[in-house]
């Protein structure tokens, strides 16, 4: 009996941990898309109605455009890494800044009014830091990338 028990509670631990093996990996490869959607969002109900609106500007996606390029157009070709500002006055429409398609109408605040109200300038630090720890889980180089230079945002605001 014994000679059966040792190779079943083998074989048994092996099952295990292969069945458990995708979990890990999956784990490991970052969150669901659902997760990071629900992290956004987070963020995002916390600092609803911290931006100055007045002065907002309506765009409507077109294709090939990312949130990055146009902060770049709203904003100024050094200011790509505002566009979580872009995320924040347009979350009705938009989680994910990765999701973005040709159609969606999203809001554009205007940068200089938000920077020189002491009480959003002051909010935006805060939400920069929020929306870069989000990045931190994305466990990719471009988030990476992308949360430093959130921070860095963050850290002169």
């Amino acid at each position: 009996m014994k000679r059966f028990l040792l190779p079943l509670v083998a074989i048994s631990l092996l099952f295990v941990s292969c069945a458990s093996s995708p979990t890990q990996s999956a784990a490991d490869n970052g969150p669901t898309q659902e997760n990071l959607d629900q992290a956004f969002e987070e963020v995002y109900n916390h600092f609803d109605h911290v931006l100055i609106m007045e002065g907002a500007k309506e765009y409507q996606v077109k294709s090939g455009d990312t949130l990055s390029s146009i902060a770049k157009e709203f904003y100024g070709k050094d200011n790509g890494y505002y566009f979580p500002l872009i995320m924040l006055a347009s979350s009705q429409t938009i989680l994910d800044p990765d999701k973005i398609e040709p159609g969606m109408a999203l809001t554009v605040p205007n940068l200089e009014k938000n920077l020189n109200d002491t009480s959003a300038h002051q909010n935006m630090k805060k939400f920069f830091q929020e929306i870069a720890d989000v990045y931190k889980t994305k466990k990719t180089a471009t988030a990476t990338k992308t949360r430093d230079e959130l921070l860095k945002i963050a850290s002169m605001l």
